[in-house]
């Protein structure tokens, strides 16, 4: 049986991570991308239930869509 104190297998700081850093990013985006979904589709069904009017609910919605995809976008980095 293996000692389980015996330290000469792992060296802190050599594992390769590149796979986790990828995963990372993903959930980061996902996130980020559906949560202003949700906030788009929320502020559409509060508006048509409050006010009835789907045209303004619609166009407020895109336009808290549009703002929010110009603001969350990846800038690009300088080089």
């Amino acid at each position: 049986m293996a000692d389980p104190h015996a330290s000469g297998d792992y060296q802190r700081g050599t594992q390769e991570i590149s796979e986790q850093v990828s995963t990372f990013h993903l959930v980061m985006m996902l996130t980020k991308w559906g949560s202003l979904g949700t906030v788009a589709v929320v502020l559409f069904t509060t508006l048509i239930l409050a006010t009835g009017n789907f045209f303004t609910a619609f166009v407020s919605a895109v336009a808290l869509a549009v703002l929010g995809v110009v603001l969350l976008r990846e800038k690009k980095k300088a080089h």
